[in-house]
């Protein structure tokens, strides 16, 4: 063998090597399985998503999100550790692995996406209108048109006047520094209608069956999936695996029975056949 022909021999397997993948060390899948249960970060004081029973025991809809997780990976979803967290440590305990998962009512972004890897969706978020059932207005349609009669309450921000506007451009634009508030200005009267999150509406009404309405019309949507560590693609798609039966398939009546608790509002099952997703 020459000189020359050798080189090329090595050349091509040094190649051959550095283009072989690398294997992970290891997934957080296999390590949640081996410990036993699921860490899962989220909060305590946020209706419906999470917040305390009258028996101190954590519920909601996020909640709900990790019972579906930990159901797939042991047969039992209460196998979770809970991590009560502020809304700024939910991407840091992520990174530093202090949890597995993080579900808590966070909005998928280009910058958090940098940052963590997202889920698919679980719930799609959105601005709202609610009514007195028996107010003057009978919907979107009639706020709209009684134009600059109409007032309706928002949450204290620096966008809620561009956030009312945006639906109702001629409307009055009352600001409250509660959400309590909000609601206060609607049953007095100082209001005709209050905006905010649908899901706060919808568990409103849930918890005040009867005495409000939805004004029918949503907008300003954002995306609620949740997040675990970049780079672990075995432990998203296990996830995103879960997430997408509990929505779709196997696990449906959990997360419909789920919907209808917190959000007051019954599910069409998944159409049989052809999966929707593809459609």
């Amino acid at each position: 063998m020459t000189t020359s022909f050798r080189t090329a021999v090595m050349s091509l397997a040094a190649a051959a090597l550095l283009s072989t993948p690398v294997l992970a060390e290891g997934s957080k899948l296999d390590e949640v399985l081996a410990r036993g249960h699921l860490v899962l970060g989220t909060g305590s004081t946020n209706a419906p998503w999470h917040f305390k029973s009258a028996d101190d025991k954590l519920q909601g809809f996020d909640v709900d999100m990790g019972h579906i997780i930990a159901k797939a990976l042991f047969g039992d979803p209460e196998k979770i550790e809970y991590v009560n967290q502020s809304s700024d440590a939910r991407i840091p305990n992520i990174t530093t692995d202090k949890v597995d998962i993080t579900c808590q009512f966070m909005t998928v972004t280009g910058e958090r996406a940098q940052q963590v890897a997202f889920t698919i969706p679980y719930y799609r978020e959105g601005v709202g209108l609610m009514l007195k059932a028996d107010g003057k207005y009978a919907d979107y349609a009639a706020l709209k048109a009684a134009g600059s009669s109409v007032t309706i309450s928002v949450l204290q921000n620096v966008y809620a006047e561009a956030m009312v506007h945006a639906a109702l451009p001629e409307a009055t634009v009352d600001q409250y520094d509660s959400v309590d508030l909000i609601y206060q200005a609607l049953e007095s009267g100082r209001a005709d209608a209050v905006a905010t999150d649908q899901s706060s509406l919808a568990w409103y009404m849930t918890q005040n069956p009867g005495r409000y309405k939805d004004a029918g019309y949503g907008w300003n949507p954002q995306t609620y999936a949740c997040a675990v560590k970049r780079g672990d693609q075995d432990w998203l798609n296990f996830v995103n695996t879960a997430l997408h039966e509990a929505m779709t398939g196997v696990e449906f009546d959990f997360y419909a029975k789920s919907f209808k608790t917190w959000f007051g509002k019954d599910l069409t099952p998944p159409q049989i056949g052809f999966p929707v997703e593809f459609k």
